[in-house]
């Protein structure tokens, strides 16, 4: 009795070894699968924002001003492209992204737009060792393509404010949108449409700046 149930483990033994390098080889097989396929997959388009140029801003004063990266909710401070199905709800575009996360685009857009103002020598970024005599402060209010009865329709919503940097008073505040109607809800059509009303946002907002420092 006792030399049959050892013939049967040794049997099973047997197969057991002859079966792992089959399922060892099944396993090596299916992760190169998967493997291939993440690499196969197809990355998410990517779209930047341009800085407004062909313009001029008055302004004669020879104070220096430092643009802070624009604060926004979280559902906006992402790279992501933001949609607005209906009020209050909030989603994003699977076939569009931004080239960086939306504040550190939208900051690097503004100091373009004030350079291109023939404002070159007077605006930079907090950092780089200038003497400000004001701060722009920016708050986005909305980034979004928003989905209505008319269409899609991106809406560009920036506040803005003027801050003395010495004084920490705000010295002026403002308001500025802009809303561009798109074509569709496709990746590319509406960053398009984004890119168009935040380079008319940017527009007012350094005139209106300008003429103030």
């Amino acid at each position: 009795m006792t030399f049959v149930r050892r013939s049967r483990l040794a049997r099973r033994l047997a197969s057991l070894a002859h079966a792992v390098p089959r399922l060892a080889a099944l396993l090596s097989g299916a992760l190169l699968t998967l493997a291939l396929a993440g690499c196969g997959s197809t990355p998410t388009p990517t779209y930047n924002l341009s800085a407004p140029s062909g313009f001029t801003a008055g302004g004669s004063g020879n104070g220096q001003m430092v643009v802070v990266a624009p604060t926004a909710l979280a559902v906006l401070n992402t790279d992501k492209v933001m949609v607005e199905p209906g009020p209050g709800q909030v989603a994003y575009l699977s076939d569009a992204q931004w080239s960086d996360t939306l504040p550190a685009l939208l900051q690097a857009r503004t100091i373009q737009a004030f350079e291109n103002a023939s404002k070159l020598r007077r605006v930079a970024r907090p950092g780089d060792g200038v003497n400000a005599d004001y701060q722009l402060v920016i708050d986005i209010r909305t980034f979004a393509l928003r989905i209505t009865d008319q269409g899609p329709v991106a809406v560009v919503e920036l506040s803005a404010k003027l801050i003395g940097t010495q004084s920490g008073r705000i010295l002026a505040a403002q308001v500025f949108k802009a809303a561009v109607p798109a074509a569709s809800s496709a990746g590319p059509v509406a960053t398009a449409a984004l890119d168009s009303a935040q380079e008319q946002v940017l527009v007012q907002m350094v005139r209106w700046a300008s003429a103030k420092f």
